[in-house]
């Protein structure tokens, strides 16, 4: 059993800026995009990465709010546990799109984050992207919402080298897929792993998520789900486990109609 697995990683769209679900015009590219705009996202990645929490929650607006159910205070105490957990961290922010709505602006980018902790003389290391969008009012964002997000979070000397196939979005309660295909060829070894579906969240992101393997006769992890019957959003994560190392592969899906 996995005591403590790819929670105490997230979240990884922290600093992937994002903007709520409304009605947007056509969106610029970034080489159009205001001074203003680049250069608060190159301040921000420069204060992230220089693990600046003042600097970085200067940008964040008193009534800022997110999707997943952050306000500020949430946000800055869980970035700064993220941190402290990280031996290593890096972001680089990328602007992909802008528009304007009124005197806000709205920025869709891609966050990807490489991050390195060290614990019990074990090193884990974290790769991310975070496609988002965030909207300006007065020089501060006041709002995120994720757009899609893949994390993987792996350890030892040769841990399994996973291809993962999930739909980005399904409809509310359809069926999907979700295979999880380790490349190298199996052999004699032991394969062990999981497949796990949790809700986003704001409440528990660092408490240990304890979960039980099983073995698999097959090379990798071959599953079929079925969305809630509501508009959702799901992490769905691929655990899998070998002698020589563990990969945690983990995605939102998106539920909307």
């Amino acid at each position: 059993m996995i005591a403590r697995w790819l929670r105490s990683t997230w979240p990884i769209w922290m600093l992937g800026m994002t903007l709520g679900a409304v009605p947007h015009a056509i969106a610029a590219p970034p080489e159009t995009a205001p001074a203003e705009l680049t250069a608060a996202l190159s301040e921000l990645e420069a204060a992230a990465n220089r693990q600046d929490l003042a600097a970085v929650m200067a940008f964040y607006g008193d009534s800022y709010r997110h999707a997943d159910g952050f306000n500020r205070t949430q946000f800055e105490a869980t970035l700064r546990d993220l941190w402290a957990q990280q031996t290593t961290i890096t972001y680089d922010l990328e602007l992909l799109s802008w528009e304007a709505e009124g005197a806000a602006i709205v920025a869709e980018t891609l966050t990807t984050i490489r991050g390195t902790r060290l614990q019990d003389g074990r090193e884990f290391d974290l790769t991310a992207d975070v496609r988002s969008r965030q909207r300006f009012e007065n020089g501060q964002i006041v709002y995120q919402e994720v757009i899609s997000e893949e994390a993987q979070l792996t350890s030892g000397e040769n841990p399994p080298t996973v291809l993962v196939q999930l739909p980005a979005t399904v409809k509310p309660g359809a069926q999907y897929g979700f295979d999880a295909i380790v490349q190298e060829p199996l052999g004699n070894r032991l394969l062990l792993g999981r497949a796990v579906e949790e809700g986003v969240t704001s409440e528990g992101f660092f408490s240990p998520r304890p979960i039980d393997l099983e073995q698999l006769a097959a090379g990798g992890l071959f599953k079929v789900g079925r969305a809630p019957s509501q508009a959702d959003q799901r992490w769905i994560s691929a655990v899998l486990v070998r002698e020589d190392g563990f990969v945690i592969h983990t995605r939102r899906l998106q539920i909307e109609e």
